[in-house]
């Protein structure tokens, strides 16, 4: 990947799906002051970027996190923050699907069927362009990556002058604390910054083009991800709260008449950047967990530069199905999905930035991202509460794997071993 695949990629990783619905329930849950937590999310988010790219480029391997945790602490701690990482991916997924979808579904009619059915197919899209190859899904992700930036610019701008002031009083209606419960929530629109570090082997350059990829996608996430918070507020007013999507309500006040079918398009471009990037990312994992083995021998082809991990891809894939069907079959809705998901992530943060306090130069760039970076983290995990129960679950699940794995190998040993022979006596 070049510098340009390189942004793009981080753009639809970060910007993805939150940027569709999220400001909306941001505003439900904080009113105007939901901007806050936007904006501290966004200058929390540049010393993360900041650590794992520094982590990128020195050690560019397809395990990613799980890499710097294993170099860091050994391999009980790598397959924990693998785990984390492999399995927060297809449950992640089932919300971002679901979010494009729903617009697709408020333009073509029909409903949850026709949000299920769509949800499914942008699901197989992204997994049929991860088996064709990472240099296909890469261009496909510039294409996306531009006409998203595109659509997002062109709705804003044209939405702002439709904006009012006194839509910001009162400011904080459900008080200062309910800042804190939506920043939970919006964990889950700067979650991204490593899903990219699992295809740094993939850059021509990856000490040279992925910290400059990360430093773009940070200007062009944050300032992408402020206007349409503010719009969001300023535009609709209290309407906000209360709007499933919107992006499309913006469009259609920027642009007039009814936008609903270029708001889906705009949602799907979202969908299938953010579902592209982190199905890559995933999928190299699962190669790197296969090869390292924290996951089954099975899924280790395709960990090296260049290979297709096609067995960990369709191992990744068929999760994500099987955890639609449960979300939707259990009619619970995004919300909860959204923060299991992020408990994961912040999990995954915390045990990266800890693997970079130990394994960067004390005087480097990167060290001094990464301890700014960990106050970030204390503050995330503060803030994801009674979800951080599901990775401390997953963490059990990643150990207890290794122990039998472990035990599975000891054994084949000992059955391989010649009987030794007694002693004439």
């Amino acid at each position: 990947m070049t510098f340009g695949h390189g942004t793009a990629m981080y753009v639809g990783a970060v910007l993805g799906t939150g940027v569709i619905a999220l400001p909306a329930l941001a505003a439900e849950a904080a009113g105007p002051a939901s901007l806050l937590a936007w904006l501290a999310l966004v200058l929390l988010s540049a010393p993360l970027a900041g650590t794992f790219a520094a982590l990128g480029a020195r050690y560019p391997d397809a395990g990613g996190v799980s890499t710097y945790a294993r170099l860091a602490f050994g391999e009980h701690a790598a397959a924990v923050v693998g785990w984390w990482f492999y399995l927060a991916v297809p449950l992640g997924a089932v919300p971002a699907a679901l979010f494009g979808a729903a617009y697709v579904s408020a333009a073509a009619g029909g409903g949850a069927v026709t949000t299920t059915v769509t949800a499914a197919v942008l699901m197989a899209v992204v997994t049929a362009a991860n088996a064709v190859g990472l240099q296909v899904s890469s261009r496909l992700q510039l294409v996306l990556a531009g006409l998203l930036v595109l659509l997002l610019v062109v709705s804003v701008g044209l939405s702002l002058p439709h904006a009012d002031l006194d839509n910001l009083r009162p400011f904080a209606p459900h008080g200062w604390t309910a800042v804190g419960s939506a920043g939970a929530l919006l964990v889950w629109s700067f979650a991204g910054w490593e899903a990219i570090t699992h295809l740094a082997g993939e850059f021509r350059r990856p000490r040279r083009d992925l910290p400059r990829a990360t430093g773009a996608a940070v200007v062009i996430v944050g300032t992408l991800y402020l206007l349409v918070a503010f719009a969001t507020v300023t535009v609709l007013g209290p309407g906000a709260a209360r709007t499933e999507a919107p992006l499309g309500e913006l469009m259609a006040l920027g642009l007039g008449g009814n936008a609903r079918w270029l708001a889906a398009g705009a949602a799907v471009l979202l969908t299938l950047g953010a579902m592209n990037a982190y199905y890559a990312g995933a999928a190299k994992l699962g190669a790197a967990l296969g090869r390292d083995g924290a996951l089954p021998r099975a899924l280790a082809g395709g960990s090296m530069a260049g290979e297709v991990p096609r067995r960990s891809l369709a191992v990744h894939s068929a999760l994500s199905f099987v955890a639609l069907a449960v979300v939707v079959a259990a009619g619970v809705g995004a919300q909860p999905v959204v923060l299991l998901t992020t408990g994961s992530f912040v999990a995954v943060y915390a045990l990266g930035v800890a693997a970079a306090l130990k394994l960067l130069p004390r005087r480097g760039v990167g060290r001094a991202a990464a301890m700014t970076a960990m106050v970030a983290v204390a503050a995330l995990l503060l803030m994801s509460g009674p979800y951080l129960l599901w990775p401390l679950a997953v963490a059990g699940a990643a150990l207890l794997y290794l122990r039998l794995n472990r035990r599975r190998r000891a054994a084949r040993v000992e059955e391989d071993r010649p009987a030794s022979v007694a002693e004439p006596g």
